[in-house]
């Protein structure tokens, strides 16, 4: 069975012709321009929209869907998250991109190999990724998610290594 991330959610009608207003993560543009189907989720069930049109206006996308041509149609999907299935978005990722549910629950070590503690979740604070860490000492540290600080990040051996600066984990 697929498993489906949420990428979006319609927040209402466009026009009179069945566009929907879809928002979504802030840096996310070109990706959700580049889909060409989503899912919704119905009675526990993912049912297919496939996309005819989607751009940019403001701050959210308008999209258009195969079979849905008016404000009455796209109206009974008002509210609902859009999901895609997790393999479009990993066919999408860069070489240093990850999921955010992949990176929960690594272990975080420093250069010398030494256990500071384990990635509890993953924010952004408008910058960059933020990296949550609980600590040896269970203490919560934010730590930036960017190249100088976070060395490597290896899924297969469930490890990140960072550059652990003074005053980074405390």
């Amino acid at each position: 069975m697929s498993k489906f991330i949420s990428v979006g959610k319609i927040l209402n009608f466009h026009g009179i012709k069945g566009e929907a207003r879809v928002g979504f993560s802030k840096g996310q543009e070109d990706f959700i321009l580049s889909l060409d189907k989503v899912f919704v989720q119905k009675n526990n069930e993912y049912l297919p929209l496939n996309l005819t049109q989607a751009r940019l206006h403001k701050n959210f996308a308008l999209m258009k869907f195969e079979g849905i041509d008016s404000v009455n149609e796209i109206m009974e999907y008002k509210g609902c998250v859009l999901f895609v299935e997790e393999d479009t978005i990993r066919e999408k990722l860069e070489e240093d991109e990850f999921l955010i549910d992949e990176l929960v629950g690594l272990s975080v070590f420093d250069t010398d190999d030494k256990k500071l503690g384990f990635v509890v979740g993953v924010s952004n604070n408008g910058a960059n990724d933020l990296l949550s860490v609980k600590t040896n000492s269970k203490k919560i540290c934010l730590v930036p998610f960017v190249k100088a600080i976070v060395v490597s990040v290896s899924i297969k051996d469930k490890k990140v290594v960072i550059n652990n600066l003074e005053g980074l984990l405390e």
